[in-house]
């Protein structure tokens, strides 16, 4: 889509998380526009807050961001052992412009990223796109259950 630019975080997205860097390396607030893109578009993260944020992209091996002029409108990260697994984590589209083709444009940029592209299984949960991810060469998996143990002791920040 024309005036859609695809970033390639570093590893930890460092300049998003220290300096707010956006496209072309210029302070862009994207750590504001990161919280804003979550909390309108991606129920399952609303209301992270801003120091989650930043531990959550530097643990993260890849984060790739798409940016329509100064506007954040997708999003996407990945967690590796570089090997065996990957987990792609907080794929969102601004709801405006999906259909586009940009959550395709993510989750390629994800898969094809250094770290991530000759692992053995790449994961993703998904409460919703179940049948975009299909298109995308996924599989749903019946011979792995999803556990969830719910930490009673997890951090307030």
């Amino acid at each position: 889509m024309a005036g859609i630019k695809l970033i390639k975080h570093l590893p930890g997205a460092p300049g998003m998380r220290w300096f707010g860097l956006g496209p072309g390396l210029k302070p862009t607030r994207s750590m504001n526009k990161l919280k804003t893109l979550l909390d309108k578009h991606a129920f399952w993260a609303k209301g992270r807050s801003y120091k989650k944020l930043r531990l959550l992209l530097a643990g993260s091996n890849v984060v790739v961001s798409l940016w329509r002029g100064k506007r954040m409108v997708g999003f996407g990260r990945a967690t590796t052992d570089g090997i065996c697994r990957a987990v792609l984590w907080d794929i969102v589209v601004a709801g405006d412009l999906q259909g586009l083709g940009l959550g395709r444009q993510v989750v390629e940029a994800l898969l094809t990223s250094k770290s991530i592209r000759s692992v053995e299984h790449i994961y993703l949960m998904t409460t919703n796109e179940k049948d975009f991810y299909l298109q995308l060469g996924f599989t749903a998996n019946q011979n792995q259950t999803l556990l969830e143990k719910i930490n009673l002791h997890k951090s307030t920040f």
